[in-house]
């Protein structure tokens, strides 16, 4: 099971590097590291000083991951962004166990009405690989890929109840290394007050116990209980209960339940909750293990892992035109489905998790999707190298793209197939498995390859709390940038359209809306893009109370307004002229999740005298649909193992 051993790493990166390694792999890694350690954006200068590595060195890795769309450049600034995720997505994939617990934590959070997370094990610490928080003033603010030290959490004494004494060492070697914690930046420095007692109050502060301390004794009781309570180990307050989740009588992972003490006490957690997680636990073991022989029981189902040329993204043929253009004329039996009128609440990760990246990413830029085919690497990297010149690291691109050569149904590969799913030679491969190896994002054994959780510190941490408004923010700016008018972007919230993005032109005469605004939906084009895809009678239902004409163009007749859904869902867009405002007019697409749910709308709007409605349709809804198209091409990514907020 890939989460029930695998390494960090920390020790590997103080290593001499192999002779064979990449170079440019080690120092891209680096870069991604340190700008996962800033919360997701750092300036190059500060990249430079926190590397160690020259300026222009820096310069030429972010231009290259620009280039992969895992970063983006802003000014004197890199910004991580939503296509790196497709790497943790990669590890998690070939990991399983999202795709077959996660709903199960779902429900058991929802019964409880606590935050529940699954947490897997990275060598001498623990990393989450899901997380269901409850929205409360107080929350849980630990993320998919935070990395905790074991002696602090409740999942930890489990885990080192399988440790070998090589792990001990290491983990005592550890704690001797980094007396502060400061290797776990998810959480607060160790030196914070202990309370060990009146016996050792009277003691140099020197002498005195620090957090973690009695660890080793932890885990001898959750060995023999089979659970481990965190009684504010991390810090004050926060109390958790954890029970592991064994596979083939070893731990697979552990789920843990996250409390406040305003709630529960550590002890009051542990009486109130642990009879329902033995539940739990059970009714995912018994996942598992359906799972394992080919049942049907979790998100997805087994069999779903598609081959190496298949990509997370939408339509391989790159075509922006078929952005948010139905297949299908519009009746109840195609319209879309209903879930989303009047939820704002997350874009969901229900779809099957199959899906393998193991063809190179295009850069956020263009349209054009490489081809699947094992020479799509070459050509992509051949491309970007011509124009680019030497500020495009081919190496770099290359070491990365291997990392997505894995996924479900491929979560152990050896040397030809990981060459074979990018396209790479053997000899290139191999010499980005060995850098990887070194840097402990992946582990080998008996010639097979697996990754390691520790790839879910390349900026997934940061990047899993990124909402559909954040994502869309890059594209709505290009967008407005290229046409000098303005973009907006909108939910459904019950018949209104609510505001979430939005970018105005300097000009004079320019729309301006400020986001978490609402305006009817009926008579924008926002909410018609968005109502075109529900089931018509859920769509009238925005008609009902009679609604007022804001202008004289404004269509109020259910009749009339029927047959305009009909033809935006035919047409696949949505065109306004002055209904809303005299002078105003717009259009606008849908967005779609992964499952092909319309969850919101992208328009641009402008006043009448700057476009006709011909000029409209020829030249901004091309633009328009590329827009929407890269949007969605990142959600899908993003929402890939987590629900992605719409708002």
């Amino acid at each position: 099971m890939s989460g029930s051993g695998s390494g960090s790493g920390r020790a590997a990166v103080g290593a001499e590097a192999p002779e064979e390694a990449v170079t440019p792999l080690i120092r891209g890694i680096a870069v991604l590291r340190r700008l996962t350690e800033a919360d997701g954006s750092a300036s190059l200068s500060g990249l430079e000083r926190a590397t160690g590595l020259a300026r222009s060195t820096v310069d030429r890795i972010t231009a290259t991951l620009a280039r992969m769309g895992y970063v983006r450049l802003d000014g004197r600034d890199a910004v991580l962004a939503p296509r790196l995720t497709e790497l943790g997505n990669a590890y998690l994939a070939a990991l399983r166990l999202p795709r077959v617990l996660d709903a199960h934590a779902d429900a058991l959070a929802d019964e409880l009405d606590e935050s529940v997370s699954l947490a897997v094990r990275d060598r001498d610490g623990i990393r989450f690989v899901h997380q269901t928080t409850r929205r409360r003033a107080m929350s849980l603010r630990f993320r998919i890929g935070d990395l905790l030290p074991a002696e602090r959490t409740a999942p930890g004494p489990l885990f080192a109840s399988e440790w070998s004494e090589e792990d001990w060492t290491h983990w005592r070697e550890r704690r001797a290394a980094d007396p502060e914690d400061r290797g776990f930046p998810a959480v607060p420095a160790r030196s914070r007050p202990y309370d060990g007692g009146a016996a050792t109050s009277a003691l140099p502060a020197s002498q005195r116990p620090t957090l973690g301390d009695d660890f080793e004794q932890r885990t001898a009781e959750a060995g023999r209980s089979g659970w481990a309570l965190d009684d504010q180990l991390i810090e004050p307050g926060l109390v958790a209960l954890s029970m592991p989740v064994r596979e083939a009588g070893r731990i697979a992972c552990v789920v843990n339940v996250v409390s406040h003490t305003s709630r529960h006490s550590a002890a009051e957690l542990r009486d109130a909750l642990l009879p329902r997680l033995r539940t739990a636990v059970a009714e995912m073991e018994r996942a598992l293990a359906l799972d394992e022989a080919g049942g049907t029981e979790g998100a997805g189902g087994p069999g779903t892992a598609e081959g190496p040329g298949s990509t997370e993204g939408p339509d391989p043929a790159g075509n922006p035109d078929t952005a948010g253009t139905p297949d299908t004329a519009r009746s109840p039996d195609t319209a879309r489905s209903p879930d989303t009128a009047g939820n704002t609440e997350s874009v969901g990760n229900t779809e099957p998790v199959g899906k393998a990246t193991a063809t190179p990413p295009t850069p956020p830029t263009t349209t054009d999707a490489v081809t699947a085919a094992p020479s799509g690497l070459a050509d992509w990297t051949g491309a970007s190298k011509q124009e680019l010149g030497r500020e495009f690291i081919e190496s770099l691109a290359r070491g990365l793209t291997v990392i997505t050569a894995f996924g479900e149904g491929r979560s152990e590969l050896t040397l030809t197939a990981v060459a074979q799913a990018t396209g790479l030679a053997r000899a290139t491969a191999r010499r980005a498995l060995i850098t990887l190896e070194h840097l402990g994002y992946v582990t080998t054994h008996d010639r097979v390859f697996r990754l390691t959780p520790r790839v879910l510190g390349l900026g997934f941490p940061p990047l899993s709390r990124t909402t559909l408004p954040e994502i869309a923010a890059p594209h709505l700016t290009d967008l407005s940038q290229r046409l000098h008018d303005s973009v907006s972007l909108a939910v459904l919230t019950g018949d209104e359209i609510q505001y979430t993005g939005h970018v105005s032109t300097r000009g004079i005469m320019s729309v301006h809306v400020a986001v978490g605004t609402r305006l009817p939906a009926y008579a924008t084009s926002l909410g018609r893009a968005i109502l075109a895809d529900l089931p018509p009678a859920q769509a009238m239902e925005t008609m009902a109370g009679a609604p007022e004409a804001a202008t004289g163009r404004t269509i109020t007749d259910p009749e009339r307004f029927r047959a305009e859904l009909d033809r935006v869902h035919a047409a696949g867009y949505a065109l306004v002229e002055e209904e809303l405002e005299q002078g105003l007019r717009s259009v606008a697409v849908p967005v779609r999740d992964r499952e092909g749910r319309t969850v919101a709308a992208v328009n641009v709007a402008m006043h009448s005298s700057r476009r006709t409605a011909e000029a409209c349709v020829s030249e901004v809804l091309p633009e328009l649909r590329a827009t929407a198209r890269r949007v969605e091409a990142d959600l899908h990514i993003a929402a890939r193992f987590r629900r992605v907020p719409r708002t």
